[in-house]
This record gives structure tokens, sequence and C-alpha cells, in this order.
């Protein structure tokens, strides 16, 4: 298929250069798409129908057989070998079961082992004298150890992620699932599986996969292209909302109230704040013609623009073009016969640009914002009876220039994240937001109400898939409430799933950090491991880092990737420990090799990775760390939850009493 795709000769099919680009970048990307993955399989499964699907079933109808894959491969004759997993056809290899069986009489899986074949499993669903019995080559795919960047999981989807992948184009998802359930995975295979569905509408629209940060985008940056899908953009929220160069933090107490949605409010008010009602006539000379367009019409433009709802800057550009046909009525009237061109000119008159200016300025959102920060009488105008005067005075700037001297200049301020997202709001009341076909928001409990907001726009004639978990908000403003959070995205009618069957957390470790679950997220179903194998679990009082090194050599010898995951202020002692052991170690989101399979992880960035085996370095810390205690538990048990086979964890100091 490669072959036949880098042999198109288009020399004759293109009317000229243009479309010839075109078609070059399109085959160009239909290659890419195609190339090989040596440890990747292109089949993993088999179906055996008892009748042809959507054939009459006759009796003594022959039935089909079709191996499913990661795509769709045919042979040079263009038929069929290997039948792509998003397809209708494939469906039942996730789905039927011994109660349902979807006419299908077996059901074969292969199992390989670095992408050579060596074993298959049957399930003959229609056979009542066959027991149903949890599939070996499945339990045994889903603990394979984890080395290098996150993999996809299509060969062992489940019935309930299946049902939220292939959920329509049209609806929203929000996915609450606990570690090891496997959403970040669902949410890439639902892009993929829309992305075959909707082929042409999201190749015109757009998709966006969001992550929390460079190292989790980095780690699953390959699995959307093992499966041929090449097209989808990835970033973060800062990236959407990137209008200024942020070199600036917030406290938390800023940082929340910046956050809150009544922010919008704020911003929406002083944008308007800018729109002056016209006290004068508008006089419009045309050679030696005045036309006068009395005060009291002009402002009834400037009311309906104002009732309308619309863009600020809408309403500035649509305002001239209202006066220039006020007045071109004037002059049918009076007998001419003015045509558009005549209104174009009217309303690029030098009177009406004026008048315009002095109605309907121009607003600059980084201006805005910066006057808003760091002008009190400014901010208290727009803020009354929204914000509290506490409240105004946490986020304002008191004096953040040189000398003290209060910032003038956008380019002087050392913008925040957060200012960056009230930037991103005030631009999207002056100009609207370019709208993507569909946004995978992932770790989406650590987003502020205004961070929602931002990627909301990102989706307003689009859809969106929202993962994340609860009891995982480790940010002051983490979500309190799914319903809440599609409220601010303006998703509010999206539909909420719960994921709760652990395929990557071993059940002992599952089952220690689940003591958590009561002070950070009651009510919060805990997720229960479905691993046959329980893993390895250790508790270990310790003397210092070189008994923390040496749990690390321990867990080295063992298959797969480790990581230690310690409270971001022991990193540089553990680093140099480390080094000074001779173990070479990576950081978060480089990618493990034979020689190093050690990575050190701050546990800031620990959300989202996974590694076979972990040392957790004195979790007394890791919650000492954060602002307070709820969320310096949630960052805890992020780290308790990042083992797929064994877990250590070492302290020298007490454990946290919620881990009694």
């Amino acid at each position: 298929m490669r072959e036949d795709a880098e042999s198109l000769d288009i020399r004759d099919v293109t009317a000229n250069w243009v479309n010839a680009q075109i078609l070059e970048r399109q085959i160009g990307e239909r290659i890419k798409a195609l190339a090989d993955l040596s440890d990747t399989p292109l089949f993993f499964g088999r179906l055996d129908y008892l009748h042809a699907p959507g054939a009459e079933r006759a009796e003594g109808a022959e039935g089909e057989q079709f191996y499913i894959g990661r795509r769709h491969v045919h042979d040079a004759g263009g038929d069929p070998m290997v039948i792509d997993w998003r397809a209708p056809v494939s469906q039942p290899f996730y789905r039927a079961s011994k109660k349902d069986p979807m006419d299908v009489g077996l059901r074969r899986r292969f199992g390989y082992t670095g992408g050579d074949l060596t074993a298959y499993e049957d399930e003959h669903l229609s056979d009542p004298a066959e027991a149903a019995h949890t599939s070996k080559l499945l339990q045994r795919e889903i603990e394979r150890p984890r080395v290098g960047p996150m993999r996809d999981i299509v060969a062992t989807i489940q019935p309930e992620q299946d049902e939220i992948v292939r959920s329509g184009l049209g609806g929203s998802v929000c996915v609450q699932g606990g570690p090891g359930t496997g959403k970040t995975a669902v949410g890439l295979h639902r892009v993929a599986y829309l992305l075959y569905a909707h082929r042409e509408r999201l190749a015109r629209t757009g998709t966006l996969v969001i992550g929390p940060n460079r190292s989790f985008l980095h780690y699953i940056e390959q699995v959307l292209p093992a499966l041929g899908e090449l097209t989808v953009r990835q970033g973060t929220v800062d990236d959407l909302v990137a209008h200024v160069e942020v070199r600036g933090t917030d406290d938390a107490a800023a940082a929340v109230v910046k956050g809150d949605a009544r922010m919008a409010e704020v911003l929406r008010r002083a944008v308007y704040a800018h729109v002056t009602l016209p006290h004068e006539p508008l006089v419009v000379v045309r050679g030696s013609r005045r036309w006068r367009l009395p005060a009291y019409e002009l402002e009834e433009m400037v009311r309906e623009l104002l009732e309308r709802d619309i863009r600020y800057g809408a309403a500035r550009e649509a305002l001239p073009q209202r006066i220039a046909h006020a007045i071109l009525v004037q002059m049918e009237r009076s007998g001419e016969a003015p045509d558009d061109r005549v209104q174009d000119a009217v309303a690029r008159n030098s009177a009406v640009k004026a008048a315009v200016k002095a109605v309907w300025p121009a607003v600059d959102p980084v201006k805005l914002v910066l006057r808003l920060l760091t002008d009190a009488d400014f901010l208290a105008e727009h803020a009354q009876g929204v914000l509290s005067e506490d409240e105004q005075k946490t986020i304002l700037w008191a004096s953040s220039g040189s000398g003290g001297r209060p910032v003038r200049s956008v380019k002087a301020a050392r913008w925040s994240a957060a200012d960056a997202v009230l930037i991103d709001e005030a631009t999207d009341i002056v100009e609207r937001t370019h709208s993507l076909g569909h946004v995978v928001l992932d770790e989406a409990q650590d987003l502020s109400p205004m961070q929602y907001r931002a990627v909301g726009r990102r989706c307003t004639t689009g859809s969106a898939t929202v993962l994340g978990d609860l009891a995982q908000g480790t940010t002051p403003w983490a979500t309190r409430s799914w319903e809440e959070a599609l409220g601010h995205l303006g998703k509010a009618d999206a539909v909420i799933e719960e994921l709760t069957a652990g395929f990557r957390v071993p059940t002992d470790v599952i089952t220690y950090a689940s003591r958590l679950l009561p002070h950070i997220a009651p009510g919060l179903t805990p997720v229960a491991s479905v691993r046959e194998n329980p893993g390895f679990f250790d508790l270990r009082p310790v003397a210092g880092t070189a008994e923390v090194v040496a749990a690390c050599e321990e867990l080295l010898r063992n298959e797969g990737s480790t990581g230690l995951i310690a409270a971001d202020a022991r990193i540089p002692a553990l680093a140099e420990a480390l080094t000074a052991s001779g173990i070479g170690h990576l950081t978060p989101g480089e990618e493990t090799t034979a020689e190093t399979r050690l990575t050190l992880v701050p546990a800031s960035l620990a959300k989202g990775l996974e590694y076979d085996y972990v040392v957790l370095d004195e979790p007394r810390a890791v919650v000492d760390g954060e602002p307070d205690e709820r969320t310096g538990l949630r960052r805890l048990y992020v780290a308790l939850t990042r083992a797929v086979s064994g877990l250590i964890v070492t302290h020298a100091a007490p454990l946290p009493p919620q881990l009694d």
C-alpha cells in the first residue's frame, strides 16, 4: 500500500501548480501514515460471524471471517485483508459476550512478543457448552511492562470504554476516571474514531488535544500516529492563550480570583465601557451636498448594536455601514440613485470615521487587562458588585516596575499564566475565537473556571471530550464538580460517564492509595483493580538518601521502567545521590532506553505519567510542599498511583495520618 502511494504520478491529473502542491502534500501524509512500526502488528484479532453482516440470515447461509487491526489493509487487488478497528463490523470484537454474542461464533485474540506472533486464544461466544472466562492474552497485554511513550490500547478496549470511544460527534462527553482506568487512552481513541467516522467534516474544522504540560504531551504523542492519524494538534491551555510572554507568577489567592468566572463580567464591563452615546449630530460632506444625521438617530444605532450582544469589534465594524445606509436613505429621498459603492465611500468618510472613533473606539485587549490590573479606580469601577474590595486588592499590581514604579508598558509587565487567560477572554469579547470541530481536554480537574471558558471558546460550534479525576485536582482552584465545570465550558448538556475498573494500578497499591479518598474526594467511587497480579508493594522506613537509591537499584533489576517520585524541593538532593552512585536518570518526558530506565520525577509533574515500578520518597514532604493539606494529599494520591507493577514507599519522617 505504501509503495502504491509512493509510485503515484500526478503530472497528468493536476490542472495547475496549486493543485499539484496540495496533492503532493496529501500523498506525503498518506505515505507517512503507512509507515512500518516494527513492534506494532497490523492485526490483533479475528471475528467469525455466523452470518454475513447485513445479509439475510437464511438457514444454511455461510458466515464471514474478518481480521481486526489498527488500520485497514488491502491486498494488491484492493480486497480487504484487515478491517480497521473503528469500522462497524469490528465493534463485536469489543462488545460481544456470552450473554450477547452479536452473531459472532468465534472471537480470536492474537498475542505478540516484540512484534512477532507468539500465541492466540479463542472464545466460542455462541457455543452454550463453553463457559465464559477471562482472556489470559488480554490480561497479559494489560500487564505488559511500560517502556517508552504511551501506546494505543486498540487490542484491549473494554466494553464500557468502547461505548465512550464510539459515542457520536454531535454530543460532548465527560469521563470521570480514577488512576489507571484508561481515561486518557479512551479520549485519544475517541479522537481516532471520530476522524474515521467524520473525516471530511473534521478535516475542515480541525481537532485538538489539550494536556496539562509538555511532559504529558510528549508521553502521549505517539498514540494517534500509531493509529494512522497525523493531523491532530496537541497543546496546553497556556499555548491556546499565548497572547503575551508569561514571565511572572501569581500567589494562590490572586490566581484563584483571576481564575474565577466572575472575571468575565468584569472584563465585559471594562470593554463596553469604551462605548459613549453620541450627543452631537453627524454631518457628512459629499461634493456640494451636506448630509446631516441627528444625534438621536445615531444614538438609536449605538443602542441597537449594544442590545444585539454581538462582539465588540463586529459592532464597531457594523456601525459605519449603519451610518452610511442612513445617509443613503436621505440621498434617495432627495432624488439621487446611490449604489453600494457610494455606501462604502460614505462609510470610509473622514467624518464618519471620526464619529465611530469617538463613539465606539478600538480596544486593545492586552492594554485593557493591564489597566485593570494596575489602575485601582478603573478596576473598582468595573468590578463593583462583582468582586469585593479585598478581592480587588488581591489581583491589583501595586508596583511591579523597576524602582517600585507602576508598570506602564505591555512589554515591561511580568504577565502570569492567569493574566494570559484574562487577555484571551477580553480578546474574545472584541473578536470571536475560531471554533474547532472537536477538542479533547485531559486532566481537566485542574482548570480554573476562566480556563474552562478559554477551552470552551475553541469548541463553541463543535463537541468536546473532557477527561479527569476529581480526586487528582491539585490546584487551589481545582474543579469541585463536573456539572459546574461543564457549565463553564459551555457544554452543560454533556453526558458524564464514570470509569471505575482499574487496568493499570495493582490491587495492593490502589487499595493503599484509596485510604486518602475520604479526605480528598468524599463520595467518589474507589477504583477496583481488575488485574490478576496484586503487584509488589512495600513501606520502608529509611535513614537517608542512600537507602532511597538502594530501593531504585533493586527495582531496576526488573524489566521495564522505574520512576523515582519526590517532593519538588527534594529533587536536587536525590539527583546528586543518584549521580554519585553512578545511576543515570532522565527527566519527565524523556524517552527511556535500554541503558537508562530510571526517571526522576518532581511530584508536581507526575500526573498522567506511568512507570512499571515506582519509588515514592517521603510522602510527608509531598504533602507539605503544597499550599494546603487537601491539595497536598491529592498530590500524594497522584504520586502513589503511578506504578504499574510495584511500589516502594520510603520515608524517614512519619507518614501522613490519613494513610494509617
